[in-house]
């Protein structure tokens, strides 16, 4: 399981023309779920987002969680997130998984983010096509991977 985490002072979702999902301080979560996944990466991941520190303190640096500066997450399923590149010039995505499996992992995801952290978690809607707004603060991104733990 792997999550691109951008530090926002606003990010949405659109779906046809539609916000579905809006914050603002907070976090935008990529998140690409691929077939050998499991509750054990959901809870890998929940945990260290929801405990990542790369808000800025009163003396500017990143001490910071999300729950420290009250802010949101906005929770977005992204399959490219998979994408092997290593041959040709098209990704290949045979690693994500099917929505079969990775739409119930995905909503385990975002209920157990929104009980661990007790914030205010929004979403897109799965498997549509969306268009993300953001307003990436810093520029802050992260890449978590809970079978490559750096």
């Amino acid at each position: 399981m792997r999550a691109l985490i951008q530090r926002v002072t606003s990010a949405s979702v659109v779906v046809e023309n539609k916000a579905v999902g809006a914050i603002d301080i907070g976090l935008l979560l990529f998140v690409g779920i691929e077939e050998a996944d499991t509750l054990e990466d959901v809870q890998y991941l929940v945990s260290k987002i929801s405990q990542l520190r790369i808000f800025p303190d009163s003396e500017g640096k990143m001490n910071l969680s999300v729950s420290d500066v009250n802010g949101s997450m906005l929770a977005v399923s992204q399959f490219t997130l998979h994408a092997m590149t290593k041959k040709g010039n098209r990704p290949s995505f045979i690693k994500a998984a099917k929505a079969i499996i990775s739409e119930p992992l995905f909503n385990t995801f975002v209920s157990e983010l929104k009980k661990t952290s007790g914030l205010n978690v929004q979403t897109g809607i799965f498997g549509a096509d969306m268009k993300v707004h953001l307003v990436n603060d810093g520029p802050v991104t992260i890449w978590i991977d809970s079978k490559n733990k750096e």
